[in-house]
């Protein structure tokens, strides 16, 4: 084998997970792996379908591919190929569509499929599972480890558990052992990441356990709870996290909607003085913990009173910073057949709204850490100032000659800067 292989990753962690260990997987198959740009044999772009701006960036990608690396066999792989299929293949340069079920052993059936393209998309089997290659990330120095996939939820708005399936869970043992490989590696920070992660259960074992025997993995020193569900967070890991110095004061919590009707026709599991509960009880057990959201804009049926209520309820609430997405409907989600559909203008507007008080929550919670002295995991070195992440995820950059890559060192935080602190190392 000497063909050359490149990835192009779009959407959620989790698909940044799964591309890591893919990349792992073609070079033990033999590939050679070059960055993304570079003339390659084979391009494995991983989909998104959650909104329709993935599928957008999934047909900019391949015209990118055929324009710079014409000679290139593209395969799609991921939540836009099991949900879109035919389609996909139909777009000129792609010669593979290989759905969830099967992305995770992409190398080998290519090898076995090379002179076959075609559309793979296998039902997704309810079943437990292991990785057995570990996804060390050779461009970032935290790597994801995915212990979960799939949901049962069934949100009106959303497709995924038609693009990956029903809840299932990681084999307990094995994540434990790719924790260890990954540490080993030199990842000082793992992110727990999934679909729906909270709802890890393996045997007698849940999210809980998995943090606990994370906690004494040797060279590990950060634990980070990717978005998580608030019905589904166990609340007695927040005392943990409270005293705790491996698992990140970090929560991203969906909210979705602040109006209850809304949330009602999304099929959302949670009214929103619940989740306000939660969020207050995060927030008052773990001293500067940074929270933050996901929020939906214009879904069918939300009135300017409905989208009132969102902007307040979010205004008062002690979240850190918001995620804000435009609602688009997707083939498989209930959501398309509500009446009431919100014009493009009017979700463009309630947008920026959100984006805006985003900012602003953003901008005073990074007021409130100067002065503070917190540790800083460093990644790269860029226009002569190191950068990095404290646990609760603020952005940090240091002007110094030492050579601070990925390592954890205290630091005071001294000024802000647009979305990152400059901070004086100690």
């Amino acid at each position: 084998m000497n063909k050359s292989v490149s990835f192009f990753t779009i959407g959620c962690r989790l698909n940044q997970a799964e591309t890591a260990i893919l990349q792992q997987a073609f070079e033990q198959e033999g590939f050679t792996y070059v960055n993304f740009g570079q003339t390659s044999d084979l391009v494995v772009v991983n989909t998104c379908t959650v909104t329709e701006n993935g599928d957008a960036e999934t047909r900019k990608v391949v015209n990118r591919i055929r324009r710079e690396n014409p000679q290139a066999q593209i395969a799609l792989v991921g939540c836009q190929a099991q949900t879109q299929k035919e389609k996909l293949l139909d777009m000129p340069g792609v010669s593979w569509v290989v759905g969830n079920e099967i992305k995770m052993e992409l190398p080998r059936f290519l090898l076995e499929h090379l002179n076959e393209p075609g559309v793979f998309t296998p039902r997704i089997q309810r079943k437990s599972f292991t990785i057995p290659v570990a996804g060390i990330d050779k461009t970032h120095t935290r790597a994801n480890l995915k212990i979960q996939d799939g949901c049962d939820y069934f949100c009106s708005y959303c497709e995924i558990p038609f693009a990956r399936g029903l809840a299932r869970s990681r084999v307990f043992d094995d994540l434990v052992h790719e924790a260890g490989i990954l540490a080993q590696a030199g990842h000082k920070e793992l992110v727990l990441t999934g679909i729906n992660v909270g709802t890890y259960s393996y045997e007698d074992k849940n999210i809980t356990d998995v943090i606990a025997v994370l906690e004494n993995v040797p060279g590990l020193e950060r634990i980070r709870i990717s978005s998580i569900e608030a019905t589904t967070f166990p609340r007695d890991l927040l005392a943990f996290m409270a005293k705790d110095r491996k698992l990140c004061r970090f929560l991203h919590i969906s909210l979705q909607s602040g109006s209850d009707k809304i949330l009602e026709l999304m099929n959302r599991k949670y009214t929103i003085n619940e989740f306000a509960d939660f969020l207050n009880l995060a927030y008052t057990q773990v001293q500067d913990i940074c929270l933050g959201t996901d929020v939906i804009v214009g879904f069918p049926g939300e009135t300017d009173s409905d989208f009132d209520d969102t902007f307040e309820f979010m205004k008062s609430l002690p979240f850190t910073y918001f995620h804000v997405f435009s609602y688009s409907d997707r083939d498989h989600a209930r959501s398309r057949k509500l009446p009431g559909k919100v014009d493009k203008e009017t979700i463009k507007k309630r947008n920026q709204v959100l984006r805006n008080l985003s900012q602003q929550k953003r901008k005073k919670y990074l007021n409130n850490q100067i002065g503070k002295v917190e540790y800083v995991l460093f990644e790269h070195n860029k226009k002569g100032l190191w950068q990095g992440h404290t646990d609760t995820f603020v952005h940090v950059k240091v002007d110094t000659d030492l050579n601070l890559y990925n390592r954890i060192v205290p630091v005071e935080l001294v000024n802000i800067n647009d979305q990152f602190m400059t901070g004086k190392i100690l």
